[in-house]
């Protein structure tokens, strides 16, 4: 199918271009601009009033396939991310079984394919099991077509393990994705250390959980030259030390969840487990500081931290409550609302597009001629409130649940297809 879309505000921040053009669609890619002369469209779509980016990828979703199929599916969670503008996300290891042969990430991969959702890559597991002892095949899973290897949640608490394993992936030239907190110090906690902790009662994880953790594998990744995404950043302390390995020239990239860039250990109440997550919320001056990061480029991608809960998972005690919050369908529209902290709209969907694309050295995450064609069509002024009504998710484990956004997607466009169209549109051109 030919598509063209006129009348849009197109914005791709990977090659500097912010203005509004046509954009051609011929057999699933991409044309260049000016369309050439003789391209015939099936489907015309009138973007007016719209702005139109490459589309979203999402460095940290979790499916809860295979394992955890009460509280959501490849299929249902898949969906809801092309309904978030969502065209790529990465799946980390934590499934049960474990990502750690190519037979569950194939597996994966066939699921997704066959949900006709957004397109899945899965993150293999750096050590089998995740058990932080034995390295897995990470050879076998990259030829399986996972993004690179991690271990997701559970760190490997052995420091000779951790350096073989870094120092296997460099010999491959293999992408690990870090989680930066010391077991010792965080595995106990449910929210941050400090005063409302202790006002609270809650067992709290120290800033130092993230920045000892950080240091540690930074001595690792110079010694070994591996590139290191490290995951989740929730403090300033942290952001700085990703900001001197940067300047030192070190191979590192980072992200951070994007409910990190909002919400703080304030918020928290009186024992409100939906806003329990790990890492943990933060203070205000934290919250700041990862702005902060992210506006200058120490901080490189902004993802959903994606993981929904059955209802029960939340009705528990704060501390015996699961932890995590469902956001696919948040993740643009909280992004969009960083430009009202002074955040430039461009730099903010860089964080959502060409960001995450470099990380993973695709070229998914810009406008390039001749590659399949992953659009989000939005209308940044959109205002509507996510809840059972309007979420796609299998979870509805959210804080911003009943919250007002602004800024909602009409149309995700993946591989040429038009792969979702928003009802609550259909009285628009597109």
């Amino acid at each position: 199918m030919n598509i063209v879309i006129t009348g849009g505000r197109v914005i791709d921040p990977a090659h500097n271009e912010d203005q509004v053009r046509p954009i051609a669609i011929q057999d699933g890619s991409l044309l260049g601009s000016p369309i050439p002369r003789g391209f015939s469209a099936d489907v015309t779509l009138d973007a007016a009033g719209l702005i139109v980016s490459p589309g979203l990828i999402d460095l940290r979703a979790r499916l809860r396939e295979p394992g955890l199929e009460h509280k959501a599916t490849v299929a249902s969670e898949t969906r809801a991310a092309l309904a978030g503008g969502i065209t790529t996300l990465c799946c980390p290891p934590d499934t049960t079984p474990p990502i750690d042969t190519p037979a569950i990430a194939e597996w994966l991969r066939a699921r997704a394919e066959g949900a006709l959702g957004a397109r899945v890559l899965p993150i293999g597991a750096l050590t089998r099991g995740l058990k932080g002892a034995h390295l897995a095949d990470m050879h076998a899973l990259h030829e399986a077509g996972c993004a690179g290897v991690g271990n997701a949640g559970m760190g490997v608490s052995d420091t000779g393990v951790m350096r073989h394993a870094l120092a296997y992936a460099a010999g491959l030239d293999l992408l690990v994705f870090l989680t930066p907190e010391d077991p010792w110090l965080g595995e106990r906690g449910v929210m941050h250390e400090g005063l409302v902790s202790t006002r609270l009662g809650l067992p709290g994880v120290p800033t130092s959980a993230e920045t000892i953790a950080i240091s540690r594998d930074l001595i690792l990744v110079e010694e070994t030259g591996v590139r290191a995404h490290f995951c989740g950043l929730s403090t300033a302390a942290g952001a700085a030390l990703i900001a001197d390995a940067k300047r030192r020239g070190l191979p590192v990239t980072a992200d951070c969840a994007i409910h990190q860039l909002h919400l703080s250990e304030d918020d928290i109440g009186f024992f409100d487990s939906e806003y329990r997550v790990r890492p943990p919320l933060r203070t205000r001056a934290d919250r700041d500081a990862l702005r902060e990061a992210f506006a200058e480029g120490t901080i490189d991608a902004l993802c959903s931290d994606h993981q929904p809960h059955e209802a029960d998972a939340k009705k528990a005690p704060f501390s015996d409550a699961e932890p995590g919050i469902a956001g696919l369908e948040t993740l643009l529209p909280l992004a969009l609302r960083l430009t009202e902290a002074g955040v430039p709209l461009a730099r903010a969907l860089a964080g959502l597009t060409s960001g995450p694309g470099g990380i993973l050295r695709l070229l998914a995450g810009g406008l390039v001629p001749g590659q399949p064609a992953d659009l989000c069509l939005f209308d940044p002024a959109a205002p509507w409130v996510p809840g059972p009504d309007t979420l796609k998710t299998q979870g509805r484990n959210s804080p911003f649940c009943g919250a007002p956004m602004r800024g909602r997607v009409v149309a995700t466009i993946k591989d040429g297809r038009i792969a979702y169209r928003a009802a609550w549109a259909r009285e628009t051109p597109v």
